[in-house]
């Protein structure tokens, strides 16, 4: 009696999993569909988070991908739509149409060379669209009728592209004359970029404090990346990061940089090019730092705030400058923590993304700022940077004195 009513209850289990799995089945069939016929339509964003729950029943079974999704593919089909607005380019990869084309083709003989069997129009937006919506490979293929391992290959050989045909958009040795021109207007003159230290969050399971990729950047009065070294561990003291960079190389050591005409102040007092760093920098005579006070109970002069507040202003738009790069490219996103594994790809990705970052800046494409961001919780977050306590360069406090007078005479002819 018992083991007829155990295998009664049995056969109703089996029916009501069986049930549930027709549901399921039903459920995803008809998300399939409605993402196949509305896929135009969709934001990427949305597209891909209802691509991301249909993959998450991967424990059921599943229907095969409409051939919408698959043959031909949703960019062929997004290509050859008359009816989709610049803005719909914008929404997919983050930048207009015309910009687009324009870096196919500056890209494509390189693109063409190196993965030959796919087009380099496929291979460029693949690339790009992983990188504007931090879109896993399965994805991409799925989107543009590529395997997924194609798709990685289409996503390296664009990096790689990028780097080696933009590598002219950090302007600091290119185009110097206009970045000078640009802080002149705010009263900085002979300044050559802003210099801080950024971090990209690594996912460690085994350690307990918060790991970060650390990047070094000099950026300019438009928000452009000059000047980029990235792949430092957060371990590393800044000014042993910076001993270590190309930038530093070409100033102290082979002085390619920075070691042109001084300017001549109101008051005779000459000041060399220089760049503003952050506090966490030593101070240089080429690496203006803040006034920094140990004693809370010491006061500034008028002078030092004056520069501590020309400073902070410029430190914005390095930070601005991140806000902009991390908005555009999701890959990027302070949301996102890159796996230990691939840790070795980030500072290839950042770089690219700068690269780009400074290409649709040239190009005139509209930004994305994300205002939600607090950038100071940020900063201190990052990589737990903190204020240079070492040697002081007498040289460079008079440089950084005579500067500071003279922001404070402009401050009060306002």
């Amino acid at each position: 009696m018992v083991a007829g009513k155990r295998k009664t209850k049995k056969k109703g289990n089996e029916r009501k999993h069986k049930n549930l799995l027709t549901i399921i089945s039903k459920v995803t069939l008809t998300a399939h569909s409605f993402l196949s016929q509305n896929d135009l339509t969709l934001l990427p964003s949305q597209s891909l988070l209802l691509d991301s729950l249909i993959s998450s029943l991967s424990l059921f079974p599943k229907p095969s991908l409409p051939l919408s999704l698959s043959s031909p593919s949703w960019f062929r089909r997004f290509i050859s739509s008359t009816s989709l607005s610049d803005s719909r380019w914008l929404d997919a990869f983050r930048m207009s149409n015309p910009s687009f084309h324009h870096l196919l083709d500056l890209l494509s003989p390189s693109i063409k060379s190196s993965l030959p069997q796919i087009s380099p129009d496929c291979a460029l937006a693949a690339a790009i669209f992983r990188l504007a919506h931090g879109a896993g490979y399965p994805s991409v293929a799925r989107r543009f009728g590529i395997s997924p391992s194609d798709a990685c290959r289409a996503f390296f050989t664009v990096c790689k592209a990028v780097t080696d045909n933009l590598g002219n958009l950090f302007e600091l040795r290119t185009d110097s004359e206009r970045v000078v021109v640009g802080f002149g207007w705010s009263s900085l003159p002979n300044c050559f970029g802003v210099l801080g230290l950024y971090g990209f969050e690594i996912e460690d399971e085994f350690l307990d404090k918060n790991v970060f990729l650390m990047v070094q950047a000099l950026v300019d009065s438009e928000g452009r990346f000059l000047d980029v070294s990235a792949g430092w561990p957060n371990t590393m003291k800044p000014e042993t990061i910076l001993h270590e960079t190309k930038l530093y190389h070409d100033v102290e050591e082979s002085k390619e940089l920075l070691h042109g005409p001084s300017y001549k102040l109101g008051d005779g007092r000459l000041v060399p090019q220089y760049i503003l760093g952050d506090s966490c920098f030593p101070l240089f005579p080429w690496l203006l730092t803040p006034y920094n006070r140990v004693n809370e109970e010491d006061s500034f002069s008028s002078a030092e705030r004056a520069f501590n507040c020309a400073h902070s202003s410029a430190m914005g738009l390095f930070v601005d400058a991140f806000g902009r790069l991390r908005t555009r490219w999701q890959l990027l996103s302070d949301s996102r923590k890159w796996k230990k594994e691939c840790v070795e790809y980030l500072p290839f990705v950042v770089v690219t993304g700068c690269l780009l970052h400074n290409f649709l800046i040239k190009c005139n494409d509209p930004t994305f700022v994300d205002k939600g961001v607090n950038c100071v919780e940020k900063e201190g977050k990052e990589g737990d940077v903190v204020a240079f306590d070492g040697v002081v360069d007498e040289s460079a406090v008079s440089i950084r004195d005579a500067l500071a007078l003279h922001l404070s005479r402009v401050n009060l002819r306002r």
